[in-house]
């Protein structure tokens, strides 16, 4: 499955009712990803928060944290994806937009994964 640059992806996403965090991963492989979107319910020092960060060759950079967490265990949401020249932009279940930027500077991403304990509903992409 391939996501590039001008396209929407939508993801239906349902946490565990004892879910720590989960995450989904856009990129072109493990080691290399765009965009590390990962809400935390309570892992490590994050509480309620959502940390994206990108991985160039194994490697993280510097993480974002947003505050904004409109996520709630055990209920279905809708995370989507709006990629653009400037950078990829995460639309949260509220309707809220984050900036994150295209750190790896591609138009197109053949990897996508989703970890952790929610389980996938459905994803769209157009």
């Amino acid at each position: 499955m391939s996501f590039k640059e001008g396209k929407e992806l939508k993801v239906r996403v349902k946490p565990s009712d004892c879910c720590s965090n989960f995450s989904i991963n856009i990129g072109h492989d493990p080691d290399n990803l765009a965009l590390h979107f990962n809400p935390r319910f309570d892992f490590g020092h994050d509480v309620n928060t959502i940390v994206m960060n990108s991985l160039s060759g194994g490697s993280w950079a510097d993480e974002q944290h947003e505050g904004n967490f409109p996520f709630t265990r055990g209920e279905e949401a809708k995370v989507g994806g709006f990629t653009g020249p400037a950078g990829l932009l995460p639309e949260l279940p509220d309707g809220c937009m984050i900036n994150f930027p295209n750190r790896l500077g591609d138009v197109k991403y053949d990897y996508f994964d989703i970890r952790g304990e929610a389980k996938v509903i459905g994803i769209k992409i157009k």
